[in-house]
């Protein structure tokens, strides 16, 4: 038998598990997922905004793939610093495949940036998708003006949430306390600005179009944003998503804001951050260098300057991989250093390690990109299969994580978890709402707190 622990269950490592156990060169396959969290999905739980449901669907798919006899959730264990160490996990499987993503936001660099009511993006989804290591509604919801830094889907996505109706939210599982303090928010203006134009933004174009579509925003664009923008002038030369982009930021240029909606949405483009201003020591202001286009394709600065009033700050300009202690790591790409999935050490491929998803190719591609990034990881593994599985192991890893103190979340504990969300939900005329703390968590799973293990 092969044994193998995938550490992450977020579509990166599902796929990984997944082409493990449909692959026929090792018919006898054994992997256990494990997640620092006692629930499963990864981004798809913790990422997808609330009102994405057919995105969330997904969860079925990634359910399927768990409840396959061959394959077991294993919640609660940390891999790192404070719980296994690589060393020691691997100890106890022939294979261990890192999935562990990309956690960090990327910073923006400009003085004022830690003001307060300055936050990242991924904070902010972190709250309103209940991740139990959320900060809690600390967010300047109070403010009338906000600013979004950044013009891709996660940009797009806290844009449409501080502009969408409370009440259009209630059906979704956003946690009741996140839903209570969108109620109370008094954002009016929502600006979501980036460097480049609208034909190199990087959202998609579902993304964008539904801007246009909540019942009480308006969207608005500056004509002199546009003029700017070789691509919007003549989109013939784009690539299809940029042109179907450029399509919608016509339509709302030429129909023009609609002023009677409650709350506006403006899109502004070819402005750099420089500095985030403060009045009474929080953030009143976000100044901006305007930029245009230079001859390779980026952008460059020309001195002139605008400020954007915003009482709130959100940080959207993309994620960053973080070290996993006691895996190398390689620091100006945000990944770990690897030959087709196999993990280097000195240069040289170390034996039964392995990573797949973002920690290995960088935080790009959609959800979809996983899973030949999957594959190519577990052919590397499966031809080192037969010198790995020569060594013995110990009967059951997971008993040995138990005997260590480690309380393991399995499969029916995420389903006890399920359970408790979905009788939390009725019980305040919703639909199934998440558990939004640890203590919640694992109390419905019937498990403690993990301790934090020694080195070894």
């Amino acid at each position: 038998m092969l044994r193998v622990a995938v550490v992450g269950s977020g579509p990166s490592g599902v796929y990984t598990a997944q082409a493990l156990v449909q692959q026929s060169l090792v018919p006898d396959v054994r992997v256990d997922v494990l997640d620092r969290l006692p629930c499963p999905y990864g981004l798809v739980r913790y990422g997808v905004a609330p009102d994405h449901e057919k995105i969330k669907s997904l969860q079925n798919t990634l359910r399927a793939v768990l409840e396959d006899e061959r394959i077991g959730f294993v919640g609660n264990v940390e891999v790192g610093a404070h719980g296994l160490t690589p060393a020691r996990l691997l100890r106890l499987y022939h294979a261990v495949v890192y999935c562990v993503g990309a956690a960090r936001d990327r910073r923006l660099g400009v003085p004022g940036e830690d003001l307060p009511g300055s936050f990242s993006a991924t904070d902010f989804v972190s709250w309103y998708s209940a991740h139990p290591d959320a900060a809690g509604s600390g967010f300047a919801l109070g403010a009338r003006s906000a600013v979004v830094i950044g013009v891709g889907n996660v940009a797009v996505d806290v844009t449409r949430i501080l502009a969408r109706g409370a009440a259009e939210l209630r059906p979704t599982d956003v946690p009741h306390d996140a839903l209570g303090a969108l109620a109370g928010s008094r954002v009016r203006e929502v600006h979501m600005v980036g460097r480049r134009g609208p034909s190199q933004a990087k959202f998609t174009t579902k993304e964008l179009r539904e801007l246009g579509s909540l019942p009480d925003a308006s969207v608005g664009v500056e004509p002199a944003d546009l003029a700017l923008d070789p691509g919007y002038a003549d989109a013939s030369g784009l690539p299809a998503v940029g042109r179907r982009n450029v399509d919608v930021v016509r339509g709302w240029a030429e129909a023009g804001e609609d002023a009677a909606r409650a709350r506006s949405i403006r899109l502004r483009f070819f402005l750099r951050p420089v500095e985030l201003l403060a009045q009474d020591g929080r953030v009143a202001a976000v100044r901006f260098e305007r930029t245009v286009p230079d001859d390779s394709g980026g952008v460059r600065g020309t001195g002139t300057y605008e400020e954007i009033e915003a009482q709130l700050v959100l940080r959207a300009v993309g994620y960053r991989g973080v070290p996993l202690e006691g895996l190398p790591f390689d620091a100006a790409r945000g990944t770990v250093p690897h030959v087709a999935g196999r993990v280097l050490r000195d240069g040289s491929p170390s034996p039964g390690e392995y990573v797949a998803g973002w920690i290995k190719r960088g935080p790009t591609g959609v959800i979809g990109t996983n899973r030949p990034c999957a594959k190519e990881t577990v052919t590397s593994l499966l031809a080192d299969a037969p010198a790995l599985s020569a060594r013995p192991l110990p009967d059951e890893p997971l008993d040995v994580l138990r005997e260590s103190g480690l309380c393991p979340v399995e499969w029916p504990g995420w389903l006890a978890i399920e359970e408790a969300e979905g009788a939390l939900g009725r019980s305040l005329g919703r639909r199934s709402v998440k558990i939004a703390d640890w203590a919640g968590l694992l109390g419905a799973a019937g498990v403690g707190m993990a301790p934090q293990l020694p080195a070894a």
